[in-house]
């Protein structure tokens, strides 16, 4: 792959990632759900507490800035402000796919900044499954490896994106062998594995199908927000094959809220079993309570810590601060002090 070619469609991933018209919000499940009202919560705001567990070890807050983009210049500084935020409030950070890295001679040196500036930061490298089953199949697994301690990772992520790459009009739509490759690539990490969608969401029979693989986590991110489907068909242009593709499909997937479902389900006999990530169009700490309380144990946002992310440090930070502080008292209105008793005796289904 030429890197000309991938920087320029990362920068077109970034700037119609913030249209509106990426987004599948009218497909999205959480407006289904309601948290339950205490009007004498037994404790008081002050001591809501949201720390959470991420794979052992204690962290301030359940959240994560999901992967969205690396390997490029307008990458450099994103991902500076980002992670510096994350690192100052605890929150995770994921990475968007260093598959240039391992395509090119190309050596991301603002992701080893990143880990070297914030020594504390939980980094999410992240691949997708079409390189992981070229790496399986070669049996090259060395540079994956050293691609990993290069960037200081603390977990790897690899993308699942099927309807990405079918639409996509560079794509590689080839995942045969996949289970396969992510078995491996499990029986050899020593870091946390992370499956990932990329906003369709996970079916129940996928999620039971992997559970032989013993993921540390999924991350659902279900249909709802950013729809990557869409995404490429407006890369692609009216006229075109994959701008046709692009409309048919474009609410295509799982929603958030039966993706976590699914997951708690599949993985209900596990234990421990992955933690679920909950991701794909969450947009307050509102959100982020209902999918805490649907069974989720930790909950990322894209778009817009990317949308604050781009007007400055100070509104990246007042964003943050913002969600944290929706999703605190989200908690206290259900007497739920900690993020443990935010559970399904918290939330109920509208009738309609």
């Amino acid at each position: 792959m030429k890197d000309q070619e991938f920087i320029s469609r990362k920068a077109d991933h970034i700037r119609y990632s913030l249209s509106s018209e990426a987004e599948a919000v009218e497909s999205g499940s959480l407006h289904q759900w309601n948290l339950i009202h205490d009007s004498l919560p037994d404790l008081n705001l002050s001591e809501v507490s949201l720390e959470s567990d991420w794979f052992g070890t204690k962290k301030a807050n359940p959240f994560f800035i999901a992967g969205m983009t690396a390997g490029h210049p307008d990458a450099k500084l994103i991902n500076e402000r980002l992670a510096r935020a994350a690192h100052e409030r605890s929150w995770a950070m994921g990475l968007g796919s260093q598959r240039r890295e391992l395509d090119s001679e190309f050596k991301d040196s603002a992701v080893e900044a990143i880990r070297k500036q914030n020594p504390g930061l939980f980094l999410i490298s992240n691949l997708g499954i079409a390189q992981l089953i070229e790496i399986h199949e070669k049996g090259s697994w060395g540079p994956l490896f050293d691609l990993l301690e290069r960037s200081g990772a603390s977990a790897l992520a690899i993308h699942l994106n099927p309807i990405q790459e079918a639409i996509q009009m560079e794509g590689t739509p080839r995942f045969k062998n996949g289970g396969a490759a992510l078995k491996e690539l499990s029986s050899r990490i020593r870091i946390p594995l992370i499956l990932k969608e990329t906003g369709s969401g996970m079916s129940r029979g996928f999620l039971d199908r992997i559970v032989p693989i013993s993921p540390a986590a999924v991350d659902i991110s279900g249909l709802g927000g950013t729809h990557w489907g869409r995404v490429e068909g407006l890369r692609a242009g009216e006229g075109t094959l994959s701008h046709e593709l692009g409309r048919t499909f474009a609410n295509w997937g799982v929603p958030v809220a039966e993706s976590i479902l699914n997951a708690k389900a599949a993985f209900s006999a596990m234990k421990p079993g992955p933690m679920i990530l909950a991701s794909g169009g969450i947009r307050t700490g509102l959100d982020a309570a209902k999918c805490l309380a649907l069974g989720a144990h930790a909950v990322g946002f894209a778009k817009p810590a990317l949308e604050a992310a781009l007007q400055g440090d100070r509104v990246l930070q007042q964003w943050m601060e913002k969600i944290e502080s929706e999703l605190r008292v989200a908690m206290f209105c259900t007497g739920s002090g900690s993020i443990r008793e935010l559970g399904s005796d918290r939330i109920e289904r509208r009738d309609s």
